[in-house]
């Protein structure tokens, strides 16, 4: 009898989502209300943010769109934590502390993105997604977008959310 053999791996790196990454000095909210005006998005912040061990938490605004069976997520690229830092200079008063300030990255491949807008809708088009672009590109304070590869990136797993 002939045997079939089936490989999860073809299974487990499909990606049904589009990445877009933002480039803004704006703060998490006001980008989100932005974005709600302009692409008709109810974004809105989630109660617990994205918690990946060692102090590190990226905010994150969702919105489930029922109609379309989508779910749009808002992240923030960066976490930066404030450290006590102990350093011994051999001075008279021996020992001091220190306040430092240590950047965490939830994608480090793009360490300059400041926000990623993750789209995961299996309908979605590379037409959808340009169109996309442009209105965010057309957001006060937002210098680029572009799309991003997911299968390209080491550390997808950490796009997982929920």
């Amino acid at each position: 009898m002939l045997m079939q053999k089936l490989d999860l791996d073809e299974f487990l790196d499909t990606i049904d989502y589009a990445l877009i990454g933002i480039h803004s000095p704006l703060e998490g909210y006001r980008l989100a209300y932005f974005l709600n005006k302009e692409l008709q998005l109810f974004l809105s912040r989630q109660k617990a943010d994205l918690d990946f061990g060692n102090n590190t938490q990226y905010e994150i605004f969702e919105w489930v769109d029922a109609h379309k069976f989508a779910t749009w997520h808002l992240v923030s690229n960066t976490c930066r934590v404030e450290m006590m830092a102990i350093s011994n200079d051999n001075s008279l008063f021996g020992l001091q502390e220190q306040q430092t300030t240590k950047t965490y990255y939830l994608i480090p491949e793009y360490k300059t993105v400041n926000y990623f807008l993750k789209i995961a809708d299996d309908a979605i088009t590379d037409a959808q997604v340009q169109k996309l672009l442009k209105k965010i590109q057309s957001i006060p304070n937002v210098l680029t977008t572009y799309r991003v590869n997911p299968s390209e990136l080491k550390s997808k797993n950490n796009l997982i959310f929920y």
